[in-house]
């Protein structure tokens, strides 16, 4: 036979184990690293890849050990049923032959002979303690509870050990039909009240409907009746109607008729009467008219000659006196002119230096509040950076032991993969952190820049308002100046007025000109003479009388600072003071609008009182107990500004354009008294005046606002203080109740008072803090808010310390905190949705979370009856880092299957990129969850009239208009 070698190879198709080729191509010798050389990329992927017999093996091996380490097996017995290899057929002896010779029947008569069911005391306890309820009650030990148990069911076929009671085959049987029979009773009660319930409240609307339909037929019939009365009375009175106009239609036709002839009778006497008299009175006048005409023309001969002499010799007088006061008024008018031009520009000056103090102050008052706001901020961010630090410690933890483990199992290659497998999970973890980090330090930094730009901005106002007041002393300097140069003016102008009007003569004859001195004294008196009175008296009327003009200004000056002075110490005795509430409104608020209201200050134009009460009320709350100054004065300054909201109306021109007066008193006496000018009231809305309000009531009422919302900040960074340690001790199971577990989990007859404990005391806080703010007024808007504020905290607090504890994260801690948010929605059912408001929305987060961990088969759920019906407002993150945290130290179930993790995991790599949502932990809202508009919606109205005085204001002459309104 003659062989070809073209193609030979070609049709050989053994294969070459790659294994073996890589082998020969990392030896030394040349010749052999050359007899297989290594394929090109396209070569390798065209062809067909070798699967040799031992790694058929390996992988076949592999597949049943993940299968075995993914379930329970039990091990089988297989028997040959007989010789002939025949379906559906089994020969008797031959099987029992086998079943003998395999030591099946001697096991099975072992096991006969000895206890085969076998119990723990915790298993057993759990499973039958509710057949002796009243051994439950933790005196007694597992064991001899169990034994206690056995008693009671007078079973007699059991032995204790030292761990576990075995029973003989059977007794487990008759226990369960026991423990069957006491939860059908239970289920046969609990169905007797569910039916009994339905069938009171069926009744219950059945009767309710019989009462309506009751009503409403005897008001149809009410109503026929009604219009059967109306009927009646209407026909009557148009049947009187009309016998009236018929009669009054007569008798209006004889009247007429009367009339008419009576006129005509007296018409005819009374012109005869008339003409008589006409007559008598036209001779009467030409007599008068002609013996006037002859007086009149001697008198009028007389009185010219008599006003021709005297207008010569006044005139010459007067053009001699005017030469003399036209000199003197030259050199005063010019001193005038310039002195009203300085005054205006110092009143402008000062009214400038004012202005820039109060925007000064409001800035640094808004920065200080954003300062603290964004300090509170960067620690709660340097909180999660922390969080996130130790977690990034805890996997590279976890990374070391698992590299060790890797250097240990190298010669185990499935062991191998299943590692490299788990280090690709925890880098993906750490780069995700890793991001997080980045993120949070880039907040970090940007925080610390805007910091640094506030705090310069605030410097460069200081150094401006320190401008500010160096002008301000060196006004006030030629201010002094000035105003001793207009009293020596005056003084002299005083002078010349009086020599001007002693020229003047003391009276004019009837008929004669006036004189040329009162004809122009107006046009050269000064300014000052027509002048309103500089300082005005306090008193409790609503008229303003001025000083006479007789006292000194020192005496002036003095009593109107004693009069300030006296106003000021009463507004610090009414906020330094707990005056307590009247009828449930705050007595301080009133009094203190009462006072404002009646001095004037809302329509004066600069005023000081408004800066002295907002200073008072924080010193107030620097120095008193935090606990009850900070409620009381949260409902005293939230009713004195929903007065002025509702009072207060802004007339559109505010201090820069409005006209001030000539005779304008100093500062106190504008702060104690206010301008003269009348209250304007534009209408009268819920009992309160409506007034016209100047740039400082404006400016007040925004600086109210801001201290309203300072002191609900304040009273909720309390809260949150305060409730911080016991919301720690609440996330997780105490020692105490984990070492029991077994007695008393599943006990319904026994209170668990250690696992309720913790909440307890939240409750306990609860409670007060609803007792303190009842206690003093504190209106449900502001409680409902405080209230939804300290729920959001528990549920973000609880929330993320469940996400970044791993030991928090288990079955019977899920079942701890789910008990605990029981007993809050008790309180919020129990406090009513007019304190509580949306409370319980606001646990959301943590409810849906706990209620994910203490479900049962969670392997069986999908990613979409998770994030759909389970957890619908959580994160994909979130979810997560719950499912691969989470571990059932209770029974011993696994989390959500491989394929759930899987699509989660694929979802947050697509996701990467995004880092707003790389943070799987909740952040704090810390602003204020309200505006003045809302306060004064949600506020009822206050009428400050019908408050009760408190004695002590009877010592204050000033608060004696509120001592005789109270009378």
């Amino acid at each position: 036979v003659t062989y070809q070698t073209n193609t030979f190879l070609d049709k050989n198709r053994d294969y070459v184990v790659v294994e073996h080729c890589n082998l020969l191509s990392s030896s030394k010798c040349p010749f052999v690293a050359g007899l297989f050389p290594v394929l090109s990329e396209e070569s390798s992927r065209s062809s067909y890849k070798f699967s040799s017999v031992a790694s058929r093996f390996k992988q076949q091996l592999q597949a049943l050990m993940e299968t075995l380490n993914s379930t329970e097996p039990h091990y089988i017995r297989c028997v040959k049923p007989n010789s002939l290899n025949r379906p559906q057929k089994f020969e008797n002896p031959s099987i029992l032959h086998q079943l003998r010779c395999g030591g099946v029947l001697e096991a099975v008569r072992i096991s006969l002979a000895g206890y085969p069911t076998r119990r723990t005391y915790s298993d057993f306890v759990d499973r039958f303690g509710l057949l002796a309820l009243e051994f439950m009650d933790e005196s007694y030990e597992e064991k001899a509870l169990t034994e206690k148990i056995l008693r009671k069911l007078k079973l007699e076929n059991f032995q204790l050990g030292r761990t576990k009671v075995f029973l003989r085959a059977g007794q487990i049987g008759i226990l369960d039909s026991r423990r069957a029979e006491v939860l059908d009773s239970a289920a046969r009660c609990i169905q007797h009240r569910w039916r009994t319930f339905i069938a009171h409240r069926n009744f219950v609307s059945i009767r309710a409907a019989a009462f309506v339909l009751q009503a409403q037929c005897r008001g149809c019939l009410a109503r026929k009746l009604y219009g059967v009365k109306r009927e009646t009375a209407a026909a009557i009175s148009l049947q009187k109607y009309v016998r009236r106009w018929l009669s009054r239609h007569a008798f209006l036709k004889l009247s007429l008729a009367a009339i008419v002839i009576q006129s005509n009778i007296r018409g005819f006497s009374i012109r005869e009467r008339f003409l008589h008299r006409k007559r008598h009175k036209a001779a009467t006048v030409i007599q008068a008219c002609w013996r006037m005409c002859k007086f009149r023309s001697a008198f009028q001969h007389h009185q010219t000659s008599i006003i021709a002499i005297q207008c010569r010799w006044r005139q010459k007088l007067a053009k001699r006196e005017l030469r003399r006061l036209k000199q003197v008024a030259n050199e005063a008018g010019a001193l005038r002119l310039a002195k009203n031009k300085l005054e205006r520009q110092l009143e402008d000056l000062t009214w400038r230096v004012q202005l820039e103090k109060k925007l000064r102050v409001s800035t640094e008052e808004a920065k200080s509040v954003e300062i603290s706001k964004l300090q509170k901020l960067l620690e709660s961010l340097n909180l999660e950076l922390d969080a996130a630090k130790l977690a990034t410690i805890n996997e590279c933890n976890k990374n070391a032991m698992l590299q060790n483990q890797l250097e240990l199992s190298l010669k185990e290659k499935s062991a191998l993969e299943r590692e490299l497998v788990a280090m690709a999970e925890i880098r993906k973890e750490n780069a995700v952190l890793k991001s997080s980090l980045d993120s949070l330090e880039k907040k970090n930094s940007t925080l610390e820049l805007e910091l640094i730009k506030a705090q310069k901005e605030n410097n460069n106002t200081i150094e401006k308002l320190r401008e500010v007041e160096q002008k301000c002393s060196s006004l006030q300097q030629n201010m002094q100046s000035l105003e001793e140069k207009l009293s020596h003016l005056e003084d002299e102008n005083h002078v010349l007025r009086q020599k001007a009007l002693s020229v003047s003569p003391k009276s004019n004859r009837f008929g004669l000109p006036k004189a040329f001195s009162d004809k122009y004294t107006g046009s050269l008196s000064l300014p000052h003479v027509d002048r309103k009175p500089i300082f005005e008296s306090p008193t409790p009327s609503k008229l303003i009388t001025p000083f006479s003009h007789g006292l000194s200004e020192s005496r002036r000056t003095k009593l109107t600072a004693e009069r300030y002075q006296e106003n000021l110490e009463f507004l610090s005795r009414c906020i330094k003071e707990n005056l307590g509430f009247n009828n449930g409104k705050p007595v301080a608020a009133c009094i203190i609008y009462k006072s404002l209201v009646h001095w004037q200050a809302f329509e004066s134009e600069r005023t000081a009182i408004f800066d002295y009460i907002i200073e008072g009320i924080n010193d107030v709350l620097k120095v008193g107990d935090e606990n009850s100054i900070l409620p009381y004065w949260l409902s005293n300054a939230s009713a004195l500004l929903c007065l002025l909201q509702r009072s207060l109306r802004s007339n559109g021109l505010l201090t820069a354009n409005t006209p001030r007066t000539t005779g304008s008193t100093g500062l106190p006496g504008r702060i104690a008294y206010g301008i003269k000018s009348p209250f304007k009231y534009i209408g009268f809305g819920d009992g309160i005046p409506h007034v016209e309000a100047r740039y400082p009531a404006i400016l007040f009422k925004q600086q109210l606002t801001a201290c309203v919302e300072k002191i609900f900040g304040l009273i909720r960074d309390n809260l949150k203080k305060e409730l911080s340690p016991l919301l720690g001790s609440c996330i997780q199971v105490p020692k105490t109740a984990r070492v029991h577990a077994g007695k008393l989990s599943r006990s319904p007859g026994v209170q668990q008072q250690s696992h309720t404990s913790q909440w307890d005391n939240i409750i306990k806080f609860l409670d007060s803090l609803m007792r303190r703010l009842r206690e003093n007024h504190v209106p449900s808007f502001f409680i409902r808010k405080l209230i939804t504020q300290v729920f959001s905290f528990i549920n973000i607090s609880l929330f993320n310390s469940l996400l970044l504890r791993r030991e928090c994260c288990t079955f019977s801690n899920g079942e701890y905190v789910k008990s605990g948010l029981a007993e809050l929605e008790k309180w919020i059912v129990s406090a009513k949705e007019e304190f509580a408001g949306t409370s319980w929305h606001e646990l959301n987060y943590i409810r849906q979370a706990v209620g994910f961990l203490v479900i049962h088969q969670k392997r069986k759920k999908s990613l979409d009856e998770i994030r759909q019906d389970l957890c619908p407002a959580l994160t994909v993150r979130q979810i997560y880092r719950i499912c691969t945290m989470y571990w059932d130290d209770k029974y011993g179930t696994q989390s959500v299957s491989n394929e759930v993790v899987a699509q989660m995991r694929e979802i947050l790599n697509k996701d990467n990129h995004n880092l707003s949502s790389n943070s799987f932990l909740l952040d704090d809202d810390l602003s204020i969850p309200f505006s003045t508009e809302d306060i004064d919606m949600a506020i009822p109205v206050t009428d400050p009239a019908d408050t009760d005085i408190p004695a002590f204001l009877s010592e204050y002459p000033c608060a004696q208009f509120l001592v005789q309104h109270e009378k």
